[in-house]
C-alpha cells in the first residue's frame, strides 16, 4: 500500500495558460465593441448593459478600452470575463463564454437598431440673424461712456491723484469709477458684484447698456455737483 507520496501530480498549467488565451482573446474582441461605443456615445467612458436568454452582460469602457466585462447569469454566480484584476475560474469562464456569442448578437442588434437613428433628422437649418447692428449701436455708446469716464478721471486725477474711486448713489443703485492715471479703470454699476459699463476686458451686454444708459446722465450730473462743493477748479463734463 502507498502513502501517495510518490503519485504523480496532474498538471493544470496547460488550463491556465488557455484560459488566460482565451481570456486576452475576449478582451481584444470585447475592445471593439467598447470602441463603437465610445463613438456613438461620444465621450471617452461609459457602460452598456444587454441582455441575453441566459444573463446580463455589463461592458464598462474608457478611453476605447475594457475596464471589465462581467457576466451575470440568471442563476449562479457573476464572473467577470475581463476586468484589471485577476482572471476568471476556468469554470466560470466557461459558463461565460457559453453565453458570449448571445452577448455580442445583443450588441449588434442594439447597433443597427440606431443605425437610422439620425435619417430623418433635418440638416439645413433657419437663417440666424445678425446683431451687427444692435452691436455696433452698443460700441458707439460705450465709447461715448468711456469719453465722459476719461473726462471724469482726468479731473479727478488732477484733484484727488494718480488712483482712486469716486462713488456715488443713482436711482438707488451704487456707481463707482476708479481711475488710473487720467483714464477710466471701470465704471461699475451695482456694487462689487455688479455689471462694468467700463472696464479693461470687455464691453458689456447691449441688455445692461440698454437698461443702465439713461442712468448716465444722472451720474454724471451727480459728479459735477461733487465738483462744486469741492469748490475746486476742475471742469465740468456733459453727457449728451
Amino acid at each position: 500500500m502507498t502513502d501517495g507520496v510518490d503519485a504523480a501530480v496532474d498538471k493544470m498549467g496547460d488550463v491556465a495558460e488557455r484560459r488566460n488565451e482565451l481570456a486576452a482573446r475576449v478582451r481584444t474582441h470585447a475592445g471593439e465593441i467598447a470602441r463603437e461605443l465610445a463613438v456613438f456615445e461620444g465621450g471617452d467612458y461609459g457602460q452598456a448593459t444587454f441582455e441575453t436568454d441566459s444573463g446580463t452582460w455589463t461592458l464598462k469602457y474608457e478611453a476605447g478600452d475594457v475596464q471589465y466585462l462581467r457576466f451575470e447569469p440568471t442563476s449562479g454566480a457573476e464572473v467577470y470575463v475581463v476586468s484589471s484584476k485577476q482572471p476568471p475560474d476556468p469554470e466560470a469562464l466557461e459558463t461565460a463564454m457559453a453565453d458570449y456569442a448571445a452577448f455580442v448578437a445583443a450588441y449588434n442588434e442594439y447597433a443597427r437598431s440606431v443605425a437610422d437613428i439620425l435619417a430623418d433628422v433635418p440638416d439645413e437649418f433657419p437663417a440666424v440673424e445678425s446683431t451687427a447692428e444692435v452691436v455696433a449701436e452698443r460700441d458707439r455708446i460705450g465709447e461715448r461712456i468711456r469719453e465722459v469716464g476719461n473726462a471724469m478721471a482726468s479731473e479727478l486725477y488732477r484733484y484727488d491723484g494718480e488712483y482712486g474711486t469716486y462713488a456715488t448713489t443713482v436711482s438707488g443703485t451704487r456707481w463707482e469709477l476708479k481711475w488710473d492715471g487720467d483714464v477710466a479703470a471701470y465704471l461699475r454699476v451695482g456694487g462689487s458684484d455688479g455689471t462694468y459699463l467700463l472696464s479693461q476686458y470687455g464691453p458689456p451686454s447691449a441688455t445692461d447698456v440698454h437698461r443702465l444708459v439713461d442712468d448716465v446722465d444722472a451720474f454724471v450730473e451727480a459728479f459735477n455737483d461733487h465738483v462744486d462743493d469741492l469748490e475746486a477748479d476742475l471742469a465740468q463734463v456733459s453727457f449728451d
